[in-house]
C-alpha cells in the first residue's frame, strides 16, 4: 500500500501590510494600563514642564495622574456637577475648568480650593483655555458665547455672542497672545483678536466642530468635526488645504506629537489615526475597546492617553531603548566542527543507517486519509482556516473533487452549514486564485440544495447573495474586455498609420529616383 501524499496547498503571493519606520515606532508601545474613571472622560491635558503630569476631567472632578501613576496624586472636587476641559498654563502652576453650572474655577496645582471663580456664562462651559500671555482666559459656552477674562481681577474683558449654536472647542495662540479660536455646532470655526471687538476670520468646516487645533506655527489650522478633519491655511484667509476623511463615525479629539510632523485623530469609530503632516496621509493607527473623547499626547512622545464614553483611561507608555551591553560571550566551537564529516562520500564497504522522518499530518489530511471526506471539509470550514487561511479550504475542496468525493461532502447538511458554505463561496468565488474551484463547487451546492429553496430564508438570502456577487463579477469583466477592445483598436491605429508613413516616404524617395535616372 502507497504512502498518503498529504493536500498540496498551492502557495500564493501574499501582498501583507507594508512596514514602515512609522509602522515601528508606534508600535513601540507597550500593552496599555487601564484606569477606571467615574465617567465619560471629556479632557485630558499634560503639564508642559517636567515630571509631565496630566489631568483627566471625567464627571465632577480632576484627577492629576504621575506619569507611571496608577492611582491619581491629587483630586479636585470643588464641582457641584460636571467639570469640562480641565487645561495646564504653559508654566505647569495653574490649572482652569469650566463646568456645569456656568462658572470657570482657576486652581493652584500644588493647592486643593480653587484661586479665582468667574461667573458670566449662562449656560455649560466646556471650553477653557489660557492665552500665551499667562493672564488671561478665554472661555466657550452652551450659551453660544465666547468670553475673554482677567485673571488678576477676576473679571470679564470682552464676550463675544457671534456663534449661533454650543461653543464645544477651543484654543489659543501660541505666537500671538491675543489670538485664539473657537469651533462651535453652527459648523464654524471663528478666530478673535482681543483687540477687536468682534471675530476676525470665519471658516466653514460643514458638520458640527468637536476639537480644533492651531500649529506651533501659528500658520496652519485643523478643525475636526462630523468624519472630516480639515486642515486650513490661516495666512491666506482660511483657505483649505486638505479634507480627511479616514474616520467611519464622528471624529472627537485632535493632537500633535511634539514636532508637529504627526496629527493624531481620534473617533467614536473606536480607532486613533495618526497621519503625516506633509503628505496628510494615515501612517498607523490605533485600535481600542469603546469609542474615543478625549486623546493626548506627553511634551516628549513618551505617552499616549485615551478616554473613552465608558470612563476608562488606556495609558500606553513607549518601550524604553535597549542598551546593548557589552558581555564576556562564551567561546562557541570552530565552524569546522559542525561541518565535519558532511561531506564525506560513503565506501561500498560501509554500512549506511537511514533516519526515517516521521511527518505530521493536519486534521483534514487524517481524515482525508481515513476518507472521511464530509468531516476534512468541516475541518478546513473551522473560522481560523476558513477566514485566515481560505487557500487550504479550497486545496481540500479541490482535491475532494478530484477524488470524487465532492457532491457527496457537501450533501446532507442543515441550514447552519449550507449557509457557511455559501457564505464562504460568494466571498472567496470573485478572487481570480480561487474561481475556477469554487464555481466548481457553487454550481454543484445549487444542484443539490436547488429543491430546499423557499424552505429556509437564511439559505434565500445566501443564493441572492451568491447571485449578486456573480453577476457583479461578469459585468466587470465585459467592462474590461470592452476597455481592452478600445485599446487594441488604438493600438492598431498608431501601428496602422506608422507603417502608412514609411510607406509613402519609400515610395517618395522611389519615384524622385526614378525621375533622377530618366533626366
Amino acid at each position: 500500500m502507497a504512502t498518503y501524499k498529504p493536500v498540496v496547498v498551492q502557495a500564493f503571493p501574499k501582498l501583507g501590510e507594508r512596514i514602515t519606520q512609522d509602522t515601528l515606532y508606534w508600535r513601540g508601545y507597550k500593552t496599555p494600563v487601564q484606569i477606571k474613571e467615574f465617567g465619560a472622560v471629556n479632557k485630558i491635558d499634560f503639564s508642559p514642564v517636567s515630571p509631565y503630569n496630566y489631568a483627566v476631567t471625567a464627571s465632577s472632578r480632576i484627577h492629576i495622574y504621575g506619569r507611571y501613576s496608577q492611582e491619581p496624586i491629587k483630586t479636585f472636587s470643588r464641582f457641584k456637577d460636571a467639570a469640562y476641559g480641565a487645561t495646564y498654563r504653559d508654566d505647569g502652576n495653574l490649572l482652569v475648568a469650566g463646568s456645569e453650572e456656568g462658572s470657570i474655577r482657576l486652581f493652584d496645582v500644588s493647592g486643593r480650593a480653587p484661586l479665582r471663580q468667574f461667573d458670566g456664562h449662562a449656560k455649560p462651559v466646556h471650553v477653557v483655555g489660557f492665552l500665551s500671555d499667562k493672564y488671561r482666559i478665554f472661555s466657550g459656552a452652551d450659551d453660544y458665547s465666547s468670553n475673554l477674562w482677567d485673571i488678576p481681577s477676576a473679571t470679564e474683558i470682552v464676550s463675544y455672542s457671534e456663534h449661533n449654536d454650543y461653543v464645544r472647542c477651543g484654543c489659543a495662540s501660541k505666537v500671538n497672545a491675543d489670538v485664539f479660536i473657537t469651533g462651535s455646532y453652527d459648523h464654524t470655526v471663528k478666530l478673535f483678536d482681543a483687540r477687536r471687538k468682534s471675530s476676525v476670520m470665519t471658516i466653514e468646516h460643514g458638520h458640527p466642530v468637536e476639537s480644533v487645533l492651531l500649529f506651533p506655527s501659528g500658520g496652519l489650522l485643523v478643525s475636526a468635526g462630523g468624519r472630516y478633519v480639515k486642515v486650513w491655511d490661516v495666512l491666506k484667509g482660511g483657505q483649505l488645504l486638505v479634507s480627511l476623511k479616514n474616520h467611519h463615525k464622528t471624529v472627537t479629539c485632535l493632537c500633535l506629537n511634539s514636532s508637529g510632523q504627526r496629527l493624531l485623530s481620534g473617533s467614536l469609530d473606536r480607532h486613533v489615526k495618526i497621519y503625516s503632516t506633509t503628505s496628510y496621509k494615515v501612517v498607523h493607527s490605533f485600535n481600542y475597546a469603546t469609542s474615543i473623547l478625549s486623546l493626548a499626547l506627553s511634551p516628549e512622545d513618551e505617552t499616549i492617553v485615551v478616554g473613552m464614553t465608558n470612563g476608562v483611561l488606556n495609558v500606553k507608555h513607549r518601550k524604553p531603548e535597549e542598551r546593548k551591553v557589552k558581555s564576556q560571550k562564551k567561546r562557541q566551537p570552530a565552524y569546522r566542527t559542525y561541518v565535519k564529516g558532511r561531506t564525506y562520500m560513503p565506501k561500498q564497504e560501509d554500512f549506511c543507517v537511514s533516519k526515517p522522518v516521521k511527518r505530521v499530518l493536519r486534521k483534514y489530511d487524517k481524515l482525508l486519509k481515513s476518507f472521511q471526506s464530509s468531516k476534512a471539509l468541516d475541518a478546513v470550514l473551522e473560522p481560523p482556516i476558513r477566514l485566515y487561511s481560505p487557500e487550504v479550504t479550497v486545496a481540500v475542496m479541490q482535491e475532494l473533487h478530484r477524488r470524487g468525493t465532492l457532491r457527496s461532502a457537501l450533501a446532507g447538511r442543515d441550514e447552519k452549514q449550507v449557509n457557511l458554505l455559501l457564505t464562504f463561496v460568494a466571498r472567496r468565488v470573485i478572487e481570480p486564485r480561487f474561481t475556477s474551484v469554487l464555481v466548481t463547487v457553487a454550481d454543484i451546492i445549487t444542484d443539490i440544495y436547488q429543491p430546499v429553496v423557499g424552505q429556509s430564508a437564511i439559505v434565500d438570502r445566501q443564493f441572492l447573495r451568491l447571485q449578486e456577487a456573480i453577476g457583479k463579477e461578469i459585468d466587470y469583466q465585459e467592462e474590461l474586455l470592452e476597455v481592452l477592445g478600445m485599446m487594441d483598436a488604438l493600438f492598431a491605429t498608431f501601428t496602422k498609420k506608422r507603417a502608412t508613413y514609411l510607406e509613402e516616404n519609400r515610395s517618395n524617395g522611389l519615384t524622385e529616383t526614378i525621375e533622377t535616372n530618366m533626366n
